[in-house]
């Protein structure tokens, strides 16, 4: 929303085309044509009565005429008040352009509209969004915990560990509600910190991998597919390398990328990670690379947009929300995303700034 009266049209105390202006012309014209009438009337010594008739129509001609005129737009803005009451912001008012008063209330009730429009816009991302999130820890988590009742795994305590982990994640992704409702103040907080990358990636694979090896019918992440005939590779240099970010929110980052490229992958395709180092300390380069068909370079500025499904071989029908969160949560951190050069497959591309002092 606009704050503080911006973008909305400056008030006109004078204008000669203001509404004060048309009023006090009226009564000038109809002072004017009673005047004259009255003078032709002396010097033609015609009836006094058929004068008045004669002034009467006229000054309600022309006052019908000057009415009409502010009152359409009125009407105009009472059916989209109406339309907007009843949730349908795509209307908006006729005559903005116009140089009086009624022009500015006009354009103020449009841009009213379009703030409202995008709020609406917003909100229901936001539940899109927050749902596309849930679904990957809950699939996970419903995968083990499948396989525990049904006997295929044993209920041991790395089981039970790597199900209170998705918990826990559970219970992180519905804290960040209030952040993702604050997205469009840009005032989301980053938790930074520093963290070594081997571990931390190996985990957000392993998560994955978990989601994917649940029961037949079970849908992997966001897509609604089961894949667990695509091999995950990790590929981290130095092996002790260290990163300065928000684990949470980079975990958003890997596990969208991850479940789009096995998605995409071929019969028992791989999928592959690659973390590196940056030029400043705490910067992070990501690479995930699949073997699927890739993205024509023609679609590559629209594979971040939400709700882009893309058009190419391999669609899978999704939501199309999981890169748009992907590069939400690398722009909080100041980063960049983007589809980079490959000769087979999709690569995309990820650079994290690192620590503040080395990203400013």
């Amino acid at each position: 929303m606009r704050g503080g009266g911006e973008g909305f049209p400056p008030l006109r105390p004078f204008s000669p085309f203001s509404i004060k202006t048309k009023l006090g012309t009226l009564v000038v014209v109809s002072v004017f044509i009673t005047t004259g009438l009255l003078l032709v009337a002396l010097r033609t010594e015609t009836e006094l009565r058929f004068i008045t008739v004669f002034s009467v129509i006229a000054s309600m001609l022309i006052t019908q005429f000057v009415a009409h005129s502010l009152t359409a737009p009125l009407d105009d803005m009472i059916t989209v008040a109406r339309s907007i009451s009843h949730g349908d912001y795509t209307r908006r008012v006729r005559g903005a352009g116009r140089r009086d008063e009624l022009g500015d209330l006009a354009a103020t009730i449009n841009l009213m509209a379009d703030d409202l429009e995008a709020v609406d816009r917003h909100r229901k991302e936001l539940v899109a969004n927050v749902s596309h999130e849930l679904r990957t820890p809950i699939a996970a988590l419903r995968a083990v915990l499948e396989n525990v009742v049904d006997g295929v795994s044993a209920a041991d305590p790395e089981t039970m560990r790597t199900m209170l982990k998705q918990t826990e994640r559970l219970g992180r992704l519905v804290e960040t509600l209030l952040d993702l409702s604050r997205l469009d103040n840009g005032v989301v907080p980053l938790k930074a910190r520093r963290f070594e990358v081997w571990p931390y990636l190996s985990g957000v694979l392993k998560e994955s991998g978990l989601a994917a090896a649940g029961r037949p019918g079970l849908a992997s992440g966001s897509g609604g597919h089961t894949r667990n005939d695509v091999h995950l590779h990790l590929d981290v240099f130095p092996s002790d390398l260290t990163a300065h970010a928000d684990a949470e929110r980079l975990h958003q980052v890997v596990a969208n990328l991850i479940d789009n490229a096995v998605k995409h992958s071929p019969p028992h395709g791989r999928v592959t990670v690659r973390a590196r180092g940056g030029a400043a300390p705490g910067s992070l380069t990501l690479e995930v690379l699949d073997e699927g068909p890739g993205i024509p370079q023609t679609e590559w500025h629209r594979v971040f947009e939400r709700f882009n499904r893309g058009s190419g071989k391999g669609g899978d029908g999704g939501t199309g929300l999981g890169l748009a969160i992907a590069r939400w949560a690398v722009g909080l951190h100041g980063g960049d995303i983007r589809v980079a050069e490959s000769s087979r497959g999709c690569r995309i591309l990820v650079t994290l700034p690192g620590t503040p002092q080395a990203a400013g």
